[in-house]
């Protein structure tokens, strides 16, 4: 059955990639967490699960990105491909699920996640540099794009309690055919798979102004 893992925060931390910046991208297992709608990126709450750091409200956070889950089984596989065990929350994400193909979500589905909470797939997760200098790996931002199994931001729908264990069930897909790893083609730069996800309108406001603004850019340059 499809369900939560581990639970996961971050506390603040030295940015290597910002020396005068927090980060909180190195996230641990916490007991439960209460999550809610975070509000914009800047002048909101940040995260939005309640006791999680976010260090560059810029770029991370807000109600379209205030929640990331990332598969276990993705987390083993690229385990398997670094040569080490990666803890859950070792991607920055703050649900680890089990059982679940969250890179199979669709721009709009939504999950309910335990008795109380449901979330919705907002988008996929571009890689950092805070990220690459976390991994500590050789490539890594290239490694990772080229695998283009990001996991998912979700926004939520209906706050609550989350906790290990608690079931996800995915509540409805919508009816057009926008993935995540689709998604993540567009934002990375793929004029066609930008195309294709601007004509579904499904992605949040601000972020279909951008991928557009980003695709006249590159075919006046073509």
């Amino acid at each position: 059955m499809a369900h939560v893992l581990s639970v996961n925060a971050g506390r603040p931390e030295p940015n290597p990639d910002r020396p005068t910046k927090q980060t909180g991208i190195g996230k641990l297992p916490v007991p439960y967490a209460f999550v809610r709608a975070p509000g914009p990126k800047r002048g909101g709450l940040g995260s939005g699960v309640e006791g999680d750091f976010i260090g560059s409200r810029k770029h991370h956070g807000g109600d379209s990105q205030a929640v990331y889950a990332f598969a276990r089984e993705e987390l083993d596989w690229w385990g398997e491909q670094l040569g080490r065990r990666l803890p859950d929350g070792m991607f920055g994400e703050n649900l680890t699920t089990s059982g679940l193909p969250v890179d199979d979500g669709l721009i709009g589905e939504q999950w309910s996640v335990g008795d109380e909470v449901v979330l919705e797939v907002t988008g996929p997760r571009v890689p950092c540099a805070t990220f690459r200098h976390h991994m500590a790996e050789r490539g890594w931002v290239r490694r990772f794009t080229e695998r283009g199994l990001t996991g998912a931001y979700l926004a939520v729908v209906t706050p609550g309690t989350v906790r290990p264990d608690d079931a996800i069930v995915v509540l409805g897909r919508p009816d057009h055919d926008v993935t995540l790893p689709l998604a993540f083609r567009a934002f990375m730069g793929e004029v066609d798979a930008a195309e294709r996800v601007l004509a579904a309108r499904c992605l949040p406001a601000h972020e279909e102004d951008w991928l557009r603004g980003r695709l006249r850019r590159r075919t006046r340059g073509a």
